[in-house]
């Protein structure tokens, strides 16, 4: 079997997918917004859409995951050129030898078609005992234990033309436009619903247990879940702009005197109830980058 090394894609290989959906659309997208699990619908509410699904698109990587339908949508939201991922694959995917090469992929491949803020959502358990199940937290930091146990997307030869070799991650969340999301929120009415917290990525793809996140906690994170570290580093590797969006779908299970169980169903069902709220959110969200002062 060939090593992670070989495996590698080049430069050529990111630009030869991006060229392909270039060819493909006359849309030009300055957002790309990767949807977690059950929230794909901000998908569906773009406007002159463009779809095409994963398995079409040269080298891309394709999702296996229920609640990740697996398809690019180019269209416009609040006013604003984007691109979709409705759908993820997760590093623990068995169908990928290597996971964080194809897991990141798509982000290189945006910052080639002109995307310059990467907005990434994801499904959460709950840490911090002040969360409910259905809080939006906007992510201020994360830790990432795969990074700790030495892990990490950019390992292996660097290529400049994406970014430098030693990129700065203490400002890996953008404060302003976390500042303009928090905005949003107070003039949807949704404040009573919305959180700041720092995320952290587990392995995957089974729960955690309790001694672990009672680690979690000790180590100050508000928020678990199976994704995004990886690519927010390779988009803050591009340069991109960055915010994160946790959806809380279930509160970690800290006691052993619980008869709790987190489950895939459950993260879907509160998805699915709090989605128009999200959507709304990102919605409005957009229509403010383009009044604010700093360009996109």
């Amino acid at each position: 079997m060939a090593s992670a090394e070989e495996d590698r894609p080049s430069y050529e290989v990111y630009k030869e997918t991006a060229d392909w959906l270039r060819a493909r659309t006359s849309q030009h997208p300055r957002v790309a917004i990767i949807c977690g699990s059950g929230l794909g619908g901000l998908a569906d509410v773009l406007d002159n859409k463009t779809v095409f699904p994963y398995e079409d698109i040269p080298h891309f990587p394709r999702s296996t995951v229920a609640g990740h339908a697996g398809r690019l949508v180019f269209g416009e939201l609040g006013g604003q050129p984007c691109v979709c991922m409705q759908g993820r694959c997760h590093e623990w995917d068995p169908i990928y030898a290597f996971g964080f090469l194809q897991v990141t992929f798509p982000i290189r491949v945006f910052f080639l078609l002109g995307v310059e803020i990467l907005i990434v959502t994801n499904a959460a358990g709950g840490l911090n005992p002040h969360f409910q199940v259905g809080d939006i937290m906007f992510l201020r930091d994360h830790i990432s234990l795969f990074g700790l146990g030495g892990q990490n997307p950019l390992r292996g030869p660097n290529e400049e033309r994406f970014g430098v070799r030693f990129p700065c991650m203490s400002d890996a969340y953008e404060r302003e436009l976390r500042g303009l999301a928090m905005e949003a929120t107070r003039e949807l009415g949704f404040l009573s619903f919305t959180r700041e917290g720092v995320y952290c990525l587990l392995p995957g793809p089974s729960y955690e247990t309790i001694a672990e996140s009672r680690l979690l906690q000790a180590l100050g994170a508000d928020a678990v879940g199976m994704s995004t570290v990886p690519e927010v580093i390779v988009a803050r590797h591009c340069g991109l702009r960055v915010l994160g969006i946790s959806l809380i779908t279930n509160k970690v299970v800290t006691s052993y005197s619980s008869q709790e169980k987190a489950n895939h169903e459950e993260v879907l069902h509160v998805s699915a109830g709090r989605a128009e709220a999200l959507q709304k959110l990102v919605t409005h969200l957009l229509g403010k980058l383009g009044e604010s002062p700093k360009p996109l």
